[in-house]
């Protein structure tokens, strides 16, 4: 249904004459008249009766304008909830207990009028799929920043070097370090079974394994954070990494410790990544919240692989 005519028809039937209905959309009486028409032969009924005094609505235009007036508040609201602001950013995250979350709860505390959609999907490759198809509008992932990704109309910033941290239970051989080399976990058994080979983040770790000469084993069954935590607890040889940012908790009785690895620091870049061409205005607020509020990197010397 061509909504200028239904706009047209309730224009007539609010001003009850052709002219003052043209007046107010701006157009011509003969435009009026032509909208009307087109509409009544639409819906195959008469709407108005012509007056010495104007228009009046038949007993179908009566029927007919409840639902027109309907009709346009629903366009109305159609085309504000697409309108640039008007809508929740949306942002994948990777995990609701890792950095970027973390990252995007700093940007809400900072702004708590704006509203956000988080969403968590599997990898990068995902992640810049639903950019290009424009069903999210950020990501933040572990990417290199190439050429090809402005060619495609995907624009990247480094947010965030995330320091890489070791996680032990009280009765590993590590468990008193106050930091470590990552030279020195060669021969420990660092246990992740939630790497998945081909992504951005198993990409990532492979390539600290093969640097520095560790061995990352990823067997058994992925159960989740809480059991990985509760087998690190209970073993004296089991190690895993994490983000300095990684929201963890445990029970006091398991007694786990952070220990920072240091010489140099492995570190997990975080970039924020979206469409070059999204006009919504939070996007370019979160862009500038992440450049004024990033960290400066640790003192010692960082580790990132050469992709990045």
């Amino acid at each position: 249904m061509d909504l200028d005519a239904v706009r047209t028809f309730v224009a007539v039937a609010d001003a009850g004459r052709f002219q003052e209905a043209a007046d107010r959309l701006a157009i011509t009486q003969q435009a009026v008249s032509k909208r009307v028409a087109a509409l009544e032969k639409e819906l195959g009924a008469r709407l108005f009766t012509r007056t010495p005094r104007g228009a009046r609505l038949t007993i179908d235009g009566q029927a007919f304008l409840p639902h027109a007036r309907d009709l346009l508040r629903a366009a109305e609201r159609a085309a504000a909830s697409v309108r640039p602001g008007s809508r929740a950013l949306r942002v994948d995250v990777i995990g609701r207990r890792l950095a970027p979350a973390e990252l995007l709860r700093a940007f809400h505390r900072t702004h708590p009028g704006i509203e956000l959609d988080v969403v968590t999907l599997f990898d990068a490759d995902a992640a810049l799929a639903a950019l290009r198809s424009g069903t999210i509008d950020a990501s933040f992932r572990a990417v290199p920043h190439s050429a090809r990704q402005a060619i495609d109309g995907i624009a990247s910033a480094r947010v965030y070097d995330e320091p890489i941290q070791l996680l032990t239970g009280p009765d590993h051989a590590l468990a008193a370090a106050r930091t470590v080399e990552p030279s020195r976990l060669a021969g420990h058994r660092i246990w992740m079974p939630g790497l998945v080979t081909g992504t951005e983040w198993g990409t990532y770790y492979d390539d600290l394994a093969a640097t520095f000469g560790l061995t990352i084993e990823v067997t058994g069954p992925d159960f989740g954070t809480d059991p990985l935590l509760d087998t690190i607890a209970d073993s004296s040889t089991l190690a895993t990494f994490v983000g300095e940012l990684t929201r963890l908790v445990w029970p006091s009785d398991q007694d786990l410790r952070r220990i920072p690895v240091h010489g140099p620091t492995p570190v997990y870049p975080h970039s924020l990544i979206w469409r070059a061409d999204n006009p919504h205005p939070t996007l370019d607020a979160l862009r500038s919240h992440l450049h004024t509020t990033r960290p400066e990197p640790p003192d010692t010397g960082t580790w990132t692989p050469s992709w990045v």
